[in-house]
């Protein structure tokens, strides 16, 4: 079950939202997965994902990437959610802890993944804390970068079709920390 620990009404109209719990129960118009940019769905998230959506999940993304190449932070893929009860599911390619302008390149693929779905012309997206599993993004670091660049896009956007930003955190310490860093960010 999902819970939301804070909402926020920007003066753009976009409501962010920080949600412990499992993003596939999200009741956003598409979700976001944390890809590598191989759209390669093995571990972490992306993999339970692609379990979820069914075979045609990895066929779809692996056709993504022969036909248009590696996907980028700053430029995520999007494919159908198969099984899953979305329009969309957006691959976002978070970075490796440790490769180098991490921070920067989680913005990027926040912002790139809140900027397709606004393209797609989606009301609500759900985002999971990308980076955060299995490329070793530190938690705090992470939750800074991702509310920051959810505000700031929003508070960009004033004619977006986007109406709803959802931070869906997996578990109960991750989604403290989460609580934490947004509250620091509100005083």
């Amino acid at each position: 079950m999902n819970t939301t620990l804070r909402s926020l009404n920007t003066p753009t109209g976009v409501e962010i939202k920080l949600i412990e719990g499992d993003i596939t129960l999200s009741d956003a118009e598409a979700i976001t997965n944390p890809a590598n940019s191989q759209l390669m769905h093995g571990g972490g998230l992306a993999g339970l994902l692609a379990r979820k959506a069914g075979p045609d999940f990895q066929t779809e993304s692996s056709q993504w990437v022969q036909e248009k190449g590696p996907v980028s932070h700053e430029s995520p893929a999007y494919t159908s959610a198969g099984d899953l009860p979305f329009q969309f599911v957006i691959h976002a390619v978070g970075p490796v802890w440790g490769s180098g302008d991490e921070e920067e390149k989680l913005a990027a693929a926040v912002r790139g993944s809140l900027a397709l779905a606004d393209q797609l012309q989606l009301k609500s997206l759900a985002l999971p804390a990308i980076s955060t599993g299995i490329f070793r993004f530190p938690v705090k670091k992470a939750a800074r970068v991702i509310l920051t660049a959810a505000r700031d896009f929003s508070l960009e956007k004033e004619l977006s079709a986007l109406q709803e930003v959802q931070i869906v955190v997996y578990g109960t310490q991750p989604a403290e920390i989460f609580q934490h860093v947004w509250d620091e960010m509100r005083s």
